[in-house]
């Protein structure tokens, strides 16, 4: 019998592999799209630290240092774009989550045989395209034929609105329309963890005569806890992100909707079509997943002081 450590080592690497190569080989395709997705495009973060001349080629391009960044700042545009994704964002995490949540409970009250009718629903919004939602959008809102225009006001005698040309409607509207088109998909994520929940639990409470709403506020909602947190922390990730579609195809890039409709997003696309300057527009970007890595580090840093077992690491 061979006593040789090394050879016995590597006996024992050879079996696990001959048991494991197929979990490895799925993996590939997931590696292989994390790697292309995620991390190849890493390159272009050089873009944001250089005058990109496109004579010379990117990697001849003179170095400007961070003179991209400080010209972000010296624009008026900056920080209404700023401001609107900041103030967009936040309203989408409280109303959205909360929305969610309720929808989501609902839906696990009311289950039975019309169940898979208000599931898919709910969900259908959220598999339309941005520019179908845009064109939805159109119908309601068109000076000339719109169904709120010729239907609704007409109907309580009142004059049309100019929809597209009043920026202090827009707020409500994307607000709206990104709550109708997200909540069915954020609800599934809450009630993919209320199915799990014991049933035990609810039948011990009744026994004890606790309503409803009790059931909901000492049972679902101390078991949602670390969902609700891994979900909101999740988000307030992407608070320097915007929905491109919702802020740049439903107004339809009308300018005279610029002070309500303009995000960081939109501001880096037309940045990149219009004056065509890419590096202004990736150290816009850059930013963006700076202040969002910060975020998520700082909130999951809160979790951890207050419910450890809460903090997603």
């Amino acid at each position: 019998m061979n006593n040789n450590p090394a050879l016995k080592k590597k006996n024992r690497f050879l079996v696990y592999l001959r048991q494991t190569w197929p979990l490895y080989l799925m993996m590939v395709p997931g590696l292989a799209y994390l790697f292309i997705n995620n991390y190849l495009p890493m390159f272009g973060l050089q873009f944001a630290f250089k005058k990109i001349n496109y004579t010379t080629g990117v990697w001849k391009s003179p170095w400007v240092g961070l003179s991209n960044f400080t010209y972000l700042f010296k624009t008026a545009d900056v920080y209404e774009a700023f401001r609107n994704t900041i103030l967009y964002n936040l309203v989408f995490l409280v109303l959205g989550h909360a929305l969610a949540l309720f929808v989501a409970i609902l839906l696990e009250q009311c289950m039975g045989r019309t169940f898979k009718l208000y599931q898919t629903l709910i969900l259908l919004p959220f598999l339309l395209s941005a520019s179908v939602i845009a064109y939805l959008a159109f119908a309601f809102l068109s000076s000339d034929n719109g169904f709120l225009n010729n239907t609704i006001l007409k109907m309580f005698g009142k004059d049309p609105i100019t929809w597209y040309s009043k920026p202090k409607y827009w707020p409500y509207i994307l607000t709206f329309i990104h709550i109708w088109k997200s909540i069915g998909y954020s609800s599934i994520l809450y009630y993919a963890t209320l199915i799990g929940i014991d049933k035990s639990y609810y039948e011990a409470a009744v026994l004890d005569g606790a309503s409803v709403p009790q059931q909901i506020r000492h049972i679902t909602l101390p078991l949602l806890k670390t969902t609700i947190i891994t979900l909101v922390i999740m988000q307030i990730g992407r608070m320097f992100y915007s929905d491109f579609g919702l802020f740049y195809q439903v107004p339809m890039n009308n300018g005279m909707l610029y002070s309500t409709t303009n995000t960081i997003d939109t501001y880096v696309y037309r940045g990149l079509m219009e004056i065509n300057d890419v590096g202004r527009s990736s150290a816009a970007g850059f930013l963006q997943s700076v202040l969002g890595f910060i975020l998520v580090l700082t909130t999951n840093l809160i979790v951890r002081k207050v419910d450890r077992d809460s903090a997603l690491f």
